[in-house]
């Protein structure tokens, strides 16, 4: 099964995101893009890729471990922006601000508690965003970029992320579909 290590919006600032990405959908109609399920967005702090069943109970094991120490965190869903860059996006995300120190740290202490386990390590630095669509084609982009720039200081508001989630990831033709597997609460 597919799956991934993610920190959930809190409900009023997904609300807040749905409608930033309905303003971006209506400012770029043409855009040639495959958009992300407001219901789905998520914050993801480690791909696992595909892991047999009966790994599971390790997983959650090294993960409880992991997570359960590190305290709560405050969040802040901050800007728009693009990856490789806002005027030719592959990937629109919304960025996280708030204690970015932390989540970092709770990033690579995830990773760090998986890697024995056979998860290779990421060789990227971690940067907390919430993936809002995935470019397929170049088509409108100009009117895309602009939208994203116009939004790159937005603030979408606020929360206090209290767990992690360990989700199995459902690719279906209409996008993916996330089952969580393991909520696993932070010290507090």
């Amino acid at each position: 099964m597919r799956c991934f290590v993610a920190i959930d919006l809190a409900p009023e600032v997904r609300a807040v995101v749905a409608a930033a990405q309905a303003g971006l959908r209506a400012a770029a109609p043409r855009a040639a893009v495959r958009w992300v399920d407001p219901a789905g967005m998520h914050l993801t702090l480690k791909f696992l890729g595909e892991v047999p069943e009966e790994r599971l109970p390790a997983l959650q094991g090294a993960l409880t471990e992991a997570v359960t120490r590190r305290p709560a965190l405050a969040l802040a869903a901050r800007g728009l922006g693009g990856f490789p860059n806002a005027r030719r996006p592959r990937v629109v995300w919304m960025g996280i601000a708030g204690d970015g120190e932390a989540l970092g740290r709770t990033a690579v202490v995830v990773e760090a508690a998986l890697v024995p386990l056979g998860f290779p390590a990421e060789v990227r630095p971690f940067r907390g965003h919430v993936t809002l669509a995935r470019v397929r084609s170049p088509r409108g982009l100009a009117q895309l970029g602009n939208a994203i720039a116009a939004g790159a200081h937005a603030d979408f508001g606020a929360w206090t992320a209290q767990e992690v989630v360990l989700y199995r990831s459902h690719l279906k033709p209409s996008g993916a579909v996330y089952e969580p597997l393991a909520r696993l609460p932070f010290a507090g």
